[in-house]
């Protein structure tokens, strides 16, 4: 039998086992730390990507305020292994998303992606940003060309800007996947499958064989090749340690 104040003293040792921020992160930013074979950091990128304008309250939103320093973080913390980004969104704005997925592709550490449910619009950039991606056979990706709601100016530096933001998304599409540049602009363009747009949508094989993502698969092999990842990462490490 313990006393009550033996019993808060087994509350306080167990509840300091808890890593910090483990769990007040998933209600506050969306991302936990995981324990498991390696220490790898789970980020989720869901809704519809905010960037600098505030959406309405009722709207789930990813927020590259909030994103871009745990980016940071995890790329500084010595003890994070790696990072799987999960992502199911809508899209929405275009240098925002961009801007995160600028910073994943150039992250030293073994980065994996895994769409589920959906990646649309500039979901693409994000999902193909990650050294290896996947998506799960239920899954969709919309590829449209960029769109702007509000007033537009229709003068002949609106038009430029649109295809120079559009190339853009090409290019770092192109240069972080296997499509290439003739067969993506195709698919962004095509009409007739999308009500009152153009575009496609590809399902999770269809994603796979246009070459935008590496493989099929879930959270179970997500996991498993980004813990393959680290290995390698390490074993390279060491082989150069040992060379010197």
């Amino acid at each position: 039998m313990f006393t009550n104040q033996e019993e808060e003293i087994e509350v306080e040792e167990t509840e300091q086992q808890i890593p910090p921020n483990q769990f007040g992160g998933i209600s506050e930013m969306g991302s936990i730390t995981t324990h498991g074979k390696h220490l790898i950091h789970c980020l989720t990128i869901i809704g519809q990507v905010e960037g600098h304008y505030i959406l309405p309250a009722q709207n789930k939103t990813t927020k590259y305020e909030h994103v871009i320093p745990q980016l940071v973080a995890i790329e500084e913390d010595k003890d994070i292994e790696g990072l799987i980004i999960m992502i199911n969104t809508v899209g929405g704005d275009v240098e925002a998303g961009l801007a995160i997925a600028e910073l994943i592709s150039s992250m030293s550490k073994p980065t994996v992606s895994l769409v589920l449910g959906g990646g649309h619009s500039i979901g693409v950039p994000l999902a193909v940003s990650a050294k290896h991606s996947f998506i799960a056979p239920s899954a969709t990706m919309t590829i449209h060309p960029v769109r702007m709601s509000g007033l537009v100016l229709g003068v002949p530096q609106t038009f430029s800007y649109f295809e120079k933001m559009q190339d853009r998304i090409v290019h770092f599409v192109t240069q972080n996947s296997r499509i290439e540049e003739k067969r993506f602009t195709e698919l962004m363009m095509t009409t007739g499958e999308l009500a009152m747009d153009v575009g496609t949508v590809l399902n999770g094989v269809d994603a796979v064989k246009e070459g935008l993502i590496d493989e099929l698969g879930g959270l179970s092999d997500a996991i498993a090749y980004l813990n393959q990842m680290i290995d390698e990462q390490k074993q390279g490490e060491n082989d150069v340690v040992h060379d010197n």
